[in-house]
């Protein structure tokens, strides 16, 4: 098994371990891929996820050896949005969950970026809630330079995340942002050295674990649906999600703990 799944706690960490490929994916390894955020998503013990690479790679996304010519005998499919590339013993379309493009996922997920993130793990990126970078990860979006097109997501958030000049820089360019640029620009939260950024990221899964999980999920669901509708439907269904976290347990047990001044107890309902 070459994407590993360890739980710590409440903290699914999920590790990509094919650096003889420089972490990159081939079909089976991104249905792995797919299968280990499925399992996340369904397991009411973990509240937050950390993904990370080995060595010096976080992803560099599809092998381009066996995933393009793949994609390329399903162009008509591709294009009418009915290619479904998985299945079996992987979910459908495992690709596109692999890298969180129209998966429902509203439990925190936060990157250890510990090096190279690069295509597919610059398309993952846009979809991660949280982002630690090692001081000597690189960033690019190189499809361009291969006449290829990143069809993951990332034409339509990097804009939405990054002021438009730079997300069309790197587009555009397929250049590669260092991690200091990267943090000034806004990709990443922090930059830490390498050997820290596992535990960074640990650390950032653990004080989200300290407040209530109902209102946490509530919170993410809402940013980010928010991002696909008109303003004024995003403040409606944000009242919405306001009314489902204050009926819950956790809301009174929250509001029991502050007054007694002890830390709550979370049932997550």
């Amino acid at each position: 098994m070459t994407i590993h799944f360890e739980a710590r706690g409440r903290t699914a960490l999920i590790t990509i371990d094919r650096p003889e490929r420089r972490n990159s994916f081939d079909m089976d390894h991104f249905g792995m891929l797919a299968a280990a955020w499925v399992r996340f998503r369904d397991d009411d013990e973990l509240w937050t996820a950390v993904i990370t690479g080995v060595r010096d790679v976080f992803c560099v996304g599809a092998d381009l050896k066996s995933f393009v010519p793949m994609v390329q005998d399903n162009i008509e499919a591709l294009a009418a949005g009915d290619i479904v590339l998985g299945g079996g013993d992987y979910p459908d379309n495992a690709p596109l969950v692999a890298v969180l493009r129209d998966f429902d996922l509203y439990k925190p997920v936060i990157a250890a970026i510990n090096g190279l993130c690069a295509g597919g793990g610059m398309e993952m990126l846009n979809s991660i809630d949280l982002r630690v970078a090692s001081e000597d990860a690189r960033f690019s979006v190189p499809e361009v330079r291969r006449g290829l097109f990143p069809g993951g997501g990332t034409t339509v958030h990097l804009p939405r995340q990054l002021s438009y000049c730079h997300a069309m820089e790197m587009l555009l360019t397929g250049d590669f942002v260092d991690a200091q640029r990267a943090y000034e620009i806004g990709l990443v939260n922090r930059v830490v050295p390498r050997d820290q950024v596992v535990e960074a990221a640990l650390a950032l899964a653990h004080r989200i674990e300290q407040n209530g999980p109902c209102a946490v999920r509530a919170i993410k669901e809402s940013a980010v649906k928010s991002l696909r509708v008109p303003l004024d439907q995003a403040l409606g269904a944000e009242l919405g999600y306001a009314a489902q976290v204050f009926s819950t347990d956790d809301a009174a047990e929250g509001t029991r703990a502050f007054i007694e001044k002890r830390p709550p107890v979370w049932k997550g309902k």
